[in-house]
């Protein structure tokens, strides 16, 4: 989707070749052309000390178990939001932090940064966005979640980044 209004002062952008990026945005009465705006977040496939289990949550009232995730805040990194979101969500401390990938996630407009990421405690003590949380083996995680849904494409991206695939 691109953007038809000027962030800074509303008016409705046009679309002029800019000298070194091509067509671009442009605000006629700022003079300035505006590049495209989205957020940036994190997911998080979050495993137990030995690697062998996988921690999903439930959260908002929906039946389907996700992966942690969470907005990166401004002027944080992608690795601090991390351990920031792990640390607020369930209580418990990332470390081993591994980038698997970069996905676009169009519905919302958001780059999603996914990681794998241990941690040491088993026990999980959740805020208020949590509505339950599970750890289960990490073969049987795919089956667990939404077919076509985002956390499936994710929990993709972790067993391919475990086998050396790319996409």
């Amino acid at each position: 989707m691109k953007m038809e209004y000027c962030p800074v002062c509303g008016s409705r952008l046009k679309t002029r070749t800019h000298p070194t990026d091509g067509p671009t945005r442009y605000c006629e009465h700022c003079g300035d052309y505006r590049f495209p705006l989205f957020s940036t977040a994190i997911s998080a496939v979050v495993l137990d000390a030995a690697g062998e289990r996988m921690l999903l949550i439930k959260q908002y009232g929906e039946k389907d178990p996700v992966l942690v995730a969470g907005y990166v805040d401004k002027g944080e990194t992608a690795e601090d939001a991390v351990r920031r979101e792990i640390r607020e969500e369930l209580g418990m401390t990332a470390r081993d932090l591994r980038f698997l990938r970069s996905r676009y996630y169009e519905p919302s407009e958001t780059l999603m940064l996914h990681y794998s990421v241990t941690v040491a405690e088993t026990e999980a003590s959740p805020n208020g966005e949590v509505d339950s949380w599970a750890w289960v083996p990490v073969g049987e995680a795919m089956r667990l979640v939404r077919p076509g849904g985002l956390a499936e494409k994710l929990l993709r991206d972790f067993h391919d980044a475990g086998s050396g695939k790319s996409r």
